[in-house]
């Protein structure tokens, strides 16, 4: 199964905010969407992610004066995106690995969509739960 399949799924929809938004923008859109991140974007460009660890790193680093400062100036860049026929075990691993819980999905230079490591899973587990009832099903009827 491929990241394609998930989007097919839960939707190609990407919230995202500009570079020169403030953090005090961001965590309330991050708030008011109840997410955890999101694609910073520049036109077609995705430069970089913020998300709530961002958010918790600044105010820890500035203090209050972190909410003016601009998203470029505390989003994690470069982005670590993916393609959309990347496969889900690709996916996770490289989430694992790289310890991130987002990535977005890039087709021809665009973002077409963001995956969280929660979609990745609950994908796995659908597929899964849907594989051993199909296998009890042929059981049963043999």
């Amino acid at each position: 199964m491929t990241i394609a399949a998930v989007l097919g799924g839960k939707g190609h929809e990407v919230v995202s905010i500009a570079p020169a938004r403030t953090v005090a923008e961001a965590v309330q859109l991050l708030a008011g969407r109840r997410i955890g991140a999101v694609p910073v974007i520049d036109g077609d460009a995705v430069l970089g992610i913020f998300s709530e660890r961002d958010v918790i790193h600044s105010l820890e680093r500035d203090g209050a004066v972190a909410l003016e400062r601009r998203v470029s100036d505390v989003m994690t860049s470069p982005a670590i995106t993916v393609r959309p026929d990347e496969s889900i075990l690709g996916a996770l691993a490289l989430m694992t690995r790289r310890r991130i819980r987002h990535l977005p999905v890039i087709e021809g230079g665009k973002c077409v969509g963001l995956v969280s490591i929660g979609d990745l899973v609950k994908h796995r587990i659908d597929r899964i739960e849907s594989e051993a009832e199909a296998m009890r099903s042929y059981i049963q009827s043999v």
